[in-house]
């Protein structure tokens, strides 16, 4: 904060009013214990450590204090707990700087960030890693190493992954690391601690079941057998491993000055000088990070794959790719690099590739629980980079992209031989959310300008500095920007009425540059455009980058300087406007009425999660009878707002409901029929969200299930239809061939009820079929209807 003309704690090197901070004040009431722990985004460490707070607070005359740092990643980032304990007050309100126990849960965090910085002498240090007990010293930095012979600290090694997974947590290891912190740190006795961890777990997991009760008391149980002091040598071993570079030699400024120390949680030491001044920063960023954080990913089994696509529509993360490869361009490649024969009519001239990204792989599995002939297995990550997939990645990236075949993008499989233009995001592992928005870059991404609602997608489509929107070999991809969670209609509007006056201009000065002396063939390249003026084939494109070419090589005059400037709009712009269901069914949905009520040609999708999902999940008017959200705990008690029938009203909006693991084919053909709609367009999306309390291996399966169901409607509306004298409305949702009950009776966001609120249940399940069954008899009758 800036008081009385100076700074403290940045480098302000551009007013030069910031104080350094030459040392540290250890103020800490003696005997305090200072305790810092990293964590991955939903491994449960923050979870964890604040049970270990309450336990402490609520069960000892001891003080406790925690402190909770979180990367602006949804899941899968970097977390930081801060704990003190003692007998004295305490009142430390700043980061722990001198700690006596520190614990690494995830071991690529190992030589990527200063996991000891700050550790005493004869402190502790608990890592978590599939190491043996002779191998883990010798894969620490060197640097690691020197810290702990040097200030004598305490080693000690646990693989709660293998226990987590044996007890069936997943790679929620928080538990586990949890109950070797009270063992190691003898904060308090460790029968006491392991009775008081054990009470509070079933506090916290109750609601969830008595199965995972009993799976985290399990786990507990194990630890102590299973964690293991790792010998430390007395001189420096000659084996180590190196500190990971981030960035290459030949980085640009913004990428070595501000993206390679932000990697490295180094973000407070950069000065204010290298700091953007307008807000803009590059995108195609995230492939930096290649943070391997996953110790599984997907392995592709050739022999087994029938090439389909289906992995790379449904990853969220665009961690696995399908390309067509010429035979010719296969001189050269790894000796690794497998492929297959292309299939139809490509047999002769193309191979097959499937490519996994393991170092950027969330290892969600929805790939391999979508693939048709399991032709995915998840296999050891050390594994996969022993077998040489990182070269065959760097071969592959270097081959062409969008090479189609005899493919067309209109259908499913062949969408998927587009380069993505949303890679590598900071969404959870499984997300709902991200297959939907990378499929439409894949489709309009090289002329798409995006408006984003804050909440999730803006957190993992705008993570501060690395951009997951990126650019095809032409440098051309969508533009990004974030304004209010509010206003993000009004935003995407702004951009429309912005595109189309600068287009206006465009078409008046390119349409003057026609009487005036210049290049017969910038004249031509100038008639071809205005004749396709709101085209966008190849061949538009192409003649677009042709008339910038002519432009730079005329003299230049008022018209064609005019034109210079706005020549990036001789291809018309995609406008988008994107959010979740508290922004466009609740706090925005004046602005989205508004917008959608304009008649301007603009696509909003919205990625339907039912609740707030980007602020812990509370209930909004998407949130279905019976849910239970926060603000919502006794099950919501009425039923979901009709969004869709709501704009349908209107008549003149494309409007349109879809579930990507239902109807892939449907959803592909919606977002393709919103686009090319000339008008305003809605797009609803069933997005399944870690808030549903459900196993987001299985996010497509369960956007399946809630179709077949009749939880989720599929249709389109569409009223150009109506010029050709047809019922603009189809619904593309097949009688419920399953009783919607089994979809409740499957997320925990429903069955939780049935322990805090078991008398509500059976009205609300009641309430709930008797719903589905009339809305979907309402919407066959609309179908049906001329």
């Amino acid at each position: 904060a800036c008081t009385h003309g100076f700074t403290v704690g940045i480098n302000d090197d551009v007013s030069n009013k910031s104080l350094e901070v030459k040392g540290q004040i250890n103020s800490i009431p003696a005997g305090t214990i200072s305790c810092k722990f990293w964590g991955l985004g939903s491994d449960g460490t923050v979870g964890a450590n604040k049970n270990s707070i309450k336990i402490i607070g609520d069960n000892t005359e001891m003080y406790a204090q925690g402190y909770f740092q979180y990367d602006s990643k949804k899941s899968g980032g970097i977390t930081r707990s801060h704990l003190r304990f003692g007998n004295q007050l305490i009142q430390s309100e700043y980061l722990v700087e001198n700690a006596d126990f520190i614990a690494c849960h995830q071991k690529a965090f190992i030589g990527r960030y200063d996991v000891l910085e700050g550790i005493k002498e004869e402190g502790v240090f608990l890592i978590n890693s599939d190491w043996t007990k002779e191998e883990v010293f010798a894969n620490l930095t060197e640097d690691m190493q020197k810290t702990i012979i040097e200030k004598r600290i305490k080693l000690y090694n646990i693989d709660a992954l293998k226990i987590a997974t044996e007890v069936g947590l997943g790679s929620r290891v928080n538990t586990v690391m949890q109950a070797a912190f009270f063992i190691i740190s003898k904060v308090l006795d460790r029968d006491e601690a392991i009775k008081m961890i054990k009470a509070a777990i079933e506090k916290s997991y109750i609601k969830k079941g008595m199965d995972i009760v009993e799976m985290n008391w399990t786990a507990v149980d194990t630890v102590n057998e299973k964690l293991v002091q790792i010998e430390v040598p007395a001189e420096m071993p000659a084996e180590h491993v190196v500190a990971k570079a981030l960035i290459s030699e030949d980085a640009d400024d913004f990428t070595k000055n501000i993206i390679e120390p932000i990697m490295r949680e180094k973000g407070d030491d950069i000065p204010v000088s290298h700091m953007p001044f307008d807000g803009f920063v590059p995108s195609a960023t995230t492939r930096l990070e290649k943070r391997g954080v996953s110790p599984v990913v997907p392995k592709w089994v050739a022999e087994d794959c029938i090439q389909c696509n289906q992995c790379a529509l449904v990853c969220p993360h665009a961690a696995i790719r399908p390309k067509l490869i010429k035979n010719e361009e296969l001189e050269g490649a790894p000796e690794l690099f497998q492929t297959l024969v292309a299939m139809g009519k490509d047999k002769d001239e193309y191979k097959y590739k499937i490519q996994v990204y393991i170092e950027d792989c969330q290892g969600c599995r929805v790939c391999v629980n979508e693939c048709p002939k399991g032709a995915l297995v998840m296999n050891p990550i050390e594994d996969e980079r022993v077998a040489g997939e990182n070269e065959n990645l760097e071969f592959f990236e270097s081959l062409p992209e969008d090479v189609l075949g005899s493919n067309k993008e209109t259908t499913v499989k062949g969408s998927q031989f587009k380069q993505p233009l949303l890679e590598f995001s900071g969404a959870c592992a499984g997300c709902g959310e991200t297959p939907y928005a990378k499929l439409i870059t894949q489709l309009y991404g090289d002329r798409m300008i995006i408006a984003n609602a804050t909440g999730c997608s803006s957190i993992w489509g705008g993570t501060f500095p690395t951009i997951p929107y990126c650019k095809n070999q032409n440098g051309h991809g969508p533009a990004w920007a974030n304004s209010l969670f509010e206003d993000n209609a009004e935003y995407g509007f702004g951009m429309k009425l912005a595109v189309d006056a600068n287009r206006k201009q465009l078409k008046t000065n390119a349409t003057a540059l026609l009487d005036q002396a210049v290049n017969e063939d910038l004249k031509d390249a100038i008639r071809y455009a205005l004749a396709n003026w709101d085209g966008t084939s190849s061949e538009v494109k192409n003649n677009a980058a042709r008339i910038k070419e002519l432009l730079a090589n005329e003299e230049k005059s008022a018209t064609i300087s005019k034109v210079i400037e706005l020549q990036n709009n001789f291809v018309t712009k995609s406008v988008w406007a994107f959010g979740g269901d508290g922004w466009a069914y609740d706090i925005g949905y004046g602005g989205v009425d508004h917008v959608l009520a304009s008649g301007k040609n603009i696509n909003i999708l919205v990625m339907d999660t039912e609740v707030y999902s980007n602020t812990g999940g509370q209930a909004s008017k998407a949130s279905p009878l019976g849910a239970v959200a926060k603000f919502a705990e006794a099950g919501k008690q009425t039923i979901k707002k009709d969004l869709g029938q709501m704009i349908m009203s209107y008549g003149y909006i494309y409007v349109a409901s879809i579930s990507m693991g239902a109807n892939k084919a449907q959803a592909l053909k919606a977002i393709r029929e919103a686009e090319e709609f000339d008008g305003p367009s809605l797009i609803m999306a069933y997005s399944p969200c870690i808030n549903h309390g459900i196993d987001m291996s299985m996010t497509q399966k369960e956007e399946k299930k809630a179709v077949d169901t009749g939880y989720w409607l599929l249709y389109r509306y569409n009223p150009a239809l109506r010029n050709e004298g047809k019922n603009p409305f189809i619904l593309d949702s097949k009688e419920p061939t399953l009783p919607v009950l089994d979809f409740l009776e499957g997320e925990k966001r429903y069955t939780s009820l049935e322990r805090t609120f078991p008398e509500k249940v059976e009205g609300f399940r009641k309430g709930f079929t008797e719903y589905a069954t009339k809305r979907y008899e309402t919407y066959k009758k609309m179908a049906e209807d001329k």
